[in-house]
């Protein structure tokens, strides 16, 4: 039997690199800058819960899987070291996984990962409201099948590099939906409900409307991993 820890995730702005900073001023000019602080906040706690988890557990020789890793070996130690220093917990948490014995696998596709940034990019750096509908409406159009693609390699990869009798530990965005494309022998062990994180992201904007559940779903996020 194989098994894989899985955990649904939100990125924080720092793991977004280059647009990161268009992000944070676009999530201000959209929320206010009181809400979108508390907002990373909460990431920030959710993150935390994980931290929390993955230090009491032994992970010698675990398989570790992370959405937007593209190399393995001493390139990708390289990625995970500078993003950590960088401030993102996410990449904290899989360099202290590293130190203890844990061994990163490239988990997905450049070529495919590239391309749903650069999109992403367009829309961010867009001058006027015309460049900024036209990028969006490109990166709609190509945004679920750029998933889905995805989706199946890193599955592939997790189906063809976790072997029978071992363990690996999966990061990745809370809009995948790769469960139903693992390979049968592989027993999932989800830490966070995806769904859970999903509804919290799609009521972001809408936060006013759904307060009392918007702040239900923030405690959860923040909670301690029960499992």
């Amino acid at each position: 039997m194989k098994k894989l820890i899985f955990v649904p995730i939100i990125h924080m702005s720092v793991d977004l690199g280059s647009i990161a900073e268009q992000v944070n001023k676009k999530g201000i000019a959209a929320l206010g800058e009181e809400f979108w602080k508390k907002h990373r906040e909460t990431v920030s706690g959710l993150w935390d819960s994980i931290i929390k988890y993955f230090s009491g557990l032994e992970v010698k020789n675990f398989k570790l899987y992370q959405d937007g890793m593209v190399a393995d070996g001493e390139v990708g130690q390289k990625i995970v070291n500078e993003v950590a220093r960088a401030g993102s917990k996410n990449y904290e948490v899989i360099e202290d996984l590293l130190r203890r014995g844990a061994i990163l696998v490239q988990t997905e596709n450049f070529t495919l990962v590239k391309k749903e940034r650069d999109r992403i990019i367009k829309i961010t750096l867009a001058k006027t409201i015309s460049e900024k509908l036209i990028a969006y409406l490109k990166y709609r159009l190509t945004k679920n099948r750029l998933l889905d693609k995805r989706d199946d390699y890193i599955a592939k990869r997790i189906n063809e590099t976790l072997k029978d009798g071992e363990t690996g530990i999966l990061f990745i965005g809370a809009y995948h939906n790769i469960k139903k494309k693992l390979a049968k022998n592989i027993c999932v062990k989800e830490i966070k409900d995806a769904r859970k994180l999903k509804e919290y992201q799609g009521l972001l904007p809408f936060y006013n409307k759904h307060k009392r559940r918007f702040e239900k779903l923030s405690g959860y996020l923040i909670s301690k991993v029960e499992v």
